[in-house]
């Protein structure tokens, strides 16, 4: 079994035209055509999760956290970006990121927060619109500069010989449709999929019995064990209808707000941001690696379901970088 393999799967449920422009998901270091002799599954790719990758003789990390966002000029050890990428490349392991691709899909991170919640009705909180693609006969000569001109930007392309697809959300149309003209590739646009209630961010939903505002709290913080809670004013006296991102989602909040929500849970608010409740919803703020622990165990099931060539590990190493003084 080859890492390809693995990767094709994971992005046939989360294919990486979903995730966001300033995201760096994907293979990260390593041969997709490596043979796999073990997985192991985390949320950041860290130094000691490498170790632990090595002690497990497990080649293919998979992570939600990408390690490298920006690109590196230099590769020296300096900082531990560096380190863990010299690591793993010395020890043959691939670091794969499946991240905000995984985060905007129906089923993903926030579709495991909601089911940890016992939510039902649940839908995506703010959808992101339909996908589009186009097949086209493209001469070779010119494969690899329309490659170029059309990474990124939430852009996938595929090419067998001459062929060439391309898929992209609907909002890109008219760029992708302009790089094709410049080099007189003749094309039509078909949407492929209407994804509005499968792509988007957040999530949102009802518990099937409303809660005491105080004992939702509790709820909270059983099911994502968790000891402390950032919030707003408990403005609302019972919860019903829930919204939530995992990860940094203060972008949401008017979302949440406009559907009705009793409660948005997500992290990394900023001070200022809390004034935005502005008394009309409670905003719990219950840690970035928190809100997205339950990801290591999604990406468990969704790999060791499907496959059974080669061992599937959790990491047991804590990641989160942030502690608190009790």
């Amino acid at each position: 079994m080859q890492i390809k393999q693995v990767i094709s799967y994971l992005e046939s449920i989360a294919p990486r035209t979903y995730q966001e422009s300033y995201d760096n998901a994907g293979l990260i270091t390593g041969n997709p055509n490596w043979d796999i002799t073990g997985v192991l599954i985390c949320l950041d790719s860290l130094e000691k999760v490498v170790d632990e990758a090595i002690t497990l003789k497990a080649n293919l990390i998979v992570a939600h956290h990408p390690i490298v966002f920006k690109g590196l000029k230099k590769i020296n050890g300096k900082n531990y970006v560096e380190r863990i990428i010299i690591k793993a490349i010395k020890n043959d392991i691939a670091l794969y990121a499946i991240h905000t691709n995984l985060d905007n899909v129906y089923g993903g991170v926030n579709s495991m927060i909601g089911k940890k919640l016992g939510l039902i009705n649940t839908k995506i909180l703010a959808p992101k619109g339909k996908m589009q693609a186009i097949h086209t006969t493209v001469p070779s000569t010119y494969i690899k500069s329309i490659e170029s001109k059309l990474k990124g930007s939430n852009i996938v392309i595929q090419v067998i010989g001459d062929q060439m697809q391309v898929r992209f959300p609907d909002s890109q149309q008219n760029f992708v449709m302009k790089v094709l003209n410049e080099f007189s590739v003749k094309s039509s646009v078909f949407q492929i999929e209407d994804i509005n209630q499968k792509m988007g961010s957040g999530l949102i939903g009802e518990l099937a019995e409303e809660m005491e505002t105080s004992a939702f709290f509790q709820h909270l913080k059983n099911v994502m064990d968790i000891s402390v809670i950032r919030h707003t004013e408990l403005v609302k006296e019972k919860i019903k209808k829930v919204a939530l991102c995992g990860g940094s989602g203060s972008f949401l909040l008017q979302h949440a707000k406009s559907h009705g929500a009793d409660i948005y849970i997500s992290s990394d608010f900023k001070y200022h941001e809390f004034f935005d409740a502005d008394w009309a919803i409670i905003i719990a703020d219950i840690g970035h690696f928190e809100s997205e622990q339950y990801t290591i165990n999604l990406l468990y099931e969704t790999i060791n379901q499907k496959f059974s060539n080669f061992a599937v590990h959790c990491t047991k190493i804590n990641t989160n970088p942030i502690k608190y003084y009790i």
